[in-house]
């Protein structure tokens, strides 16, 4: 068998339901294979871990809140996905370097949401990284997707020596009550599970701002718009870079191939194609390696312009180690 294991499951396509509503989670499927990916940036191991997926029913039906039904079709047609039952990836970057292992996001939680998800720890297992190596997980936004996994069934940290790096807007808005009328009704339960998530971790849990170094070589970019404090992460080891890109695009064959379009979870649509567009430009121009959080597995590889949009270019399996 080679070092890597790769996903037995076919090709995951696109959905997400992203927050977690305190009910209990749906009763869980035979487990997909644990699945992992290695490269090489700079003297740093990149790892990237599948988390499971979920499947939205009929992807026509809203989940692009600015395009007719009839040019989603026509796009899922041109990409050969079908509009019934779509799939969502969940995949986790990681990297090994000399300050620590560091979790971008800490994924849905092993049976705490949906059917299909919470494939992270069999993924760390076969990966040979341990809950007790991380020493920093640093979280994009707080939708239950990203978070719900900082923390047990029993709500007890899963990384249990890791410290907590939170975009400071972020928290400012999702633990705060006073704001819960002024999101959007679905998002609502991000209160909720903010506060049960992060109670067991303020002792260890810092905020960061737009620009900041949050550890070294990592550095926070807001992405403000799927949700008020969404953050994107440029992260640096001698002279190579990369971008860790979380949920600045869902998947790629909708909304890197239109970019401008909103989805169904965009706390603001307007903003977060501004963020969409400015990110992937950047990335674009700079030729740049990304890990995308709701992108095929492995998640990585790079972006080119395609028309008034972008295409996803997945790394080739040269560097894989």
């Amino acid at each position: 068998m080679s070092r890597r294991l790769l996903l037995a499951a076919p090709a995951l396509l696109l959905a997400h339901r992203a927050v977690a509503q305190g009910s209990a989670p749906a009763a869980q499927p035979a487990p997909t294979s644990p699945g992992f990916h290695r490269f090489r940036l700079g003297e740093w191991t990149v790892t990237t871990l599948h988390d499971g997926f979920v499947r939205r029913p009929n992807a026509l039906q809203g989940l692009v809140t600015n395009a007719p039904a009839e040019q989603v079709q026509a796009t899922l047609d041109e990409a050969a996905l079908p509009a019934q039952g779509l799939v969502n990836p969940y995949v986790i970057t990681t990297l090994r370097t000399p300050h620590g292992v560091v979790f971008f996001d800490a994924g849905t939680g092993a049976g705490q949401m949906a059917a299909g998800t919470g494939q992270l720890p069999r993924s760390m297992e076969a990966a040979g990284i341990r809950p007790e190596e991380v020493t920093l997980v640093v979280v994009s936004h707080f939708h239950g997707d990203h978070i719900t996994g900082l923390t047990t069934a029993e709500n007890r940290p899963f990384f249990p020596n890791a410290e907590i790096a939170v975009p400071a807007t972020e928290w400012a808005w999702w633990s705060d009550e006073a704001n819960r009328n002024r999101s959007p009704e679905f998002q609502r339960g991000n209160f909720a599970n903010t506060a049960r998530r992060f109670a067991p971790l303020r002792d260890r849990m810092r905020t960061f701002d737009d620009g900041a170094e949050v550890a070294p070589g990592i550095h926070a970019i807001a992405t403000h718009g799927h949700t008020p404090g969404h953050t994107a992460f440029h992260v640096t080891s001698g002279n190579e870079q990369m971008f860790v890109t979380a949920d600045t695009a869902g998947r790629p064959e909708l909304f890197l191939r239109h970019p401008n379009w909103h989805s169904v979870f965009d706390f603001d649509g307007a903003m977060a194609a501004e963020s969409r567009v400015r990110l992937f430009s950047r990335i674009a121009d700079e030729r740049a390696r990304l890990c995308a959080y709701h992108f095929n597995f492995p998640g990585t590889g790079y972006i080119a312009r395609q028309g008034d949009g972008f295409r996803f270019v997945p790394a080739d399996w040269s560097g894989a180690i």
